[in-house]
């Protein structure tokens, strides 16, 4: 039977015509108004004052069930913050970035790949943030707008940069193995293995961001940590790969956590009977200039820098100082340099990725050129002095070409100079 639309809500009435329905229950509290119903929808108009008011019509005969309210939403749709990190760690994404009003995304072999994740909102940020950090983090966070920290999965370790932005809070996660991959498996040159038989002296590994420095260096730490004993002592900010004690003894630390600056702990670990120091990063003179002094009375010191040649990194250190100071710098380097080793990362032919090198090793004429600035005499030397170990960066490219792991197109889009590289692909070099 068709019903009479728009009665008035106090109108009892409504439902005359059908005896075979039960009783009406009595009527709703006056301030409450209701639509027509029809055979399939139910629509409830509520006005401000009553929205604690028991919903009048949830009961009425025929009436649709209740509406779930705890239905899936989109946020919903959003993994947590493990979920995301384990699918990274599945498919062997090297990074995370995450941010407000913006798609999740995952970086495979040095391309960022968007998700079928919904826009992020900021409940859905701040989650992931209460997730992984500690309130008292969050609140140093909101204050300086800036965080890096890494917190760890049984199945891998991460390490946290959270940032503002334009559009609002974001944060980037690279994941970090657990197992740390040793130098064979790296397919790095024999050097390598020499390089970390040393006793003392300063040992830089260099590259720009996300070129696998922190990966080599913790290759040559599990190398002496499995092969030697010593007391390693390392500095880091945040401590990536954790090393445990093996015929050596590690002690790590992480700046921020325990204790307030590089150059404080650098000082500091001088007292603790070290052998090996690994500064993470040598951001200024104080702290290059303690590693030197660590490396000049008998402690083996490694430190990175964000270079992108051997030769220039000596540079950017004396660059650190004042001109009347570079004089006395040059010969301290001279005495203390072990090697520079700086790493790029390119792809190769079966979609993964290799590191090339540039490796200076200090031996007697590099440490006269040292003195005497000739930065362009010392790349000629490192051009010809394969048997001391050194290799240029074209011909560590090169000889990934000749292995067939990268195209030419590669070695020539990764060479320092591009030039110098096409000859050497044309047999001219």
């Amino acid at each position: 039977m068709t019903q009479t639309p728009q009665r008035p809500p106090t109108n009892t009435a409504a439902n005359r015509g059908a005896p075979s329905a039960p009783p009406m229950p009595p009527p709703p509290p006056a301030s409450s108004t209701l639509s027509t119903q029809r055979q399939s929808t139910q629509t409830i108009e509520m006005p401000n004052g009553s929205r604690g008011l028991t919903n009048p019509a949830a009961h009425r005969p025929g009436a649709p069930p209740p509406m779930d309210r705890n239905r899936p939403s989109s946020k919903s749709l959003q993994p947590t913050f493990k979920q995301l990190i384990l699918e990274a760690h599945e498919k062997g994404f090297s990074d995370i970035h995450l941010g407000v009003g913006e798609i999740p995304r995952f970086r495979n072999r040095g391309e960022i790949n968007t998700t079928d994740y919904p826009e992020t909102d900021k409940e859905t940020f701040m989650s992931w943030l209460h997730e992984t950090l500690t309130d008292e983090e969050i609140k140093r966070f909101q204050e300086t707008l800036d965080f890096d920290g890494a917190t760890q999965f049984d199945f891998a370790r991460v390490r946290i940069n959270i940032f503002d932005s334009l559009k609002g809070y974001a944060m980037v996660l690279r994941l970090i193995p657990v197992k740390i991959l040793s130098m064979e498996q790296l397919k790095l040159p024999p050097i390598f293995r020499d390089i970390c038989h040393y006793h003392k002296g300063l040992i830089l590994v260099t590259g720009p961001t996300g070129s696998g420095k922190s990966t080599t260096m913790a290759a040559m730490i599990d190398y002496i940590n499995r092969e030697m004993s010593k007391h390693i002592i390392t500095i880091e900010d945040p401590v990536e790969f954790v090393h445990q004690s093996r015929k050596s003894l590690v002690k790590q630390r992480e700046v921020g956590m325990h204790t307030r600056k590089f150059d404080n702990a650098l000082k500091a670990a001088l007292r603790e009977d070290p052998d090996l120091i690994l500064v993470g990063e040598m951001r200024d003179k104080e702290t290059v200039n303690t590693a030197m002094k660590a490396a000049q009375t008998g402690h083996l010191v490694m430190g990175t820098l964000h270079t992108n040649s051997a030769v220039k990194t000596i540079e950017r250190i004396l660059n650190l100082f004042p001109g009347e100071e570079q004089d006395p710098m040059r010969v301290a380097i001279s005495e203390s340099l072990v090697a520079v080793i700086s790493q790029g990362l390119c792809r190769t032919t079966d979609g993964k990725r290799a590191a090339f090198h540039d490796i200076l090793i200090n031996t007697e004429a590099i440490k006269d050129w040292i003195k005497d600035s000739k930065y362009d005499e010392m790349t000629e030397l490192m051009k010809q002095a394969s048997f001391d170990g050194m290799i240029t960066m074209n011909q560590s490219l090169f000889n990934l070409y000749q292995e067939g792991r990268i195209t030419e197109e590669t070695a020539l889009e990764m060479s320092p100079t591009p030039n110098e590289m096409a000859q050497m692909l044309r047999g001219r070099v």
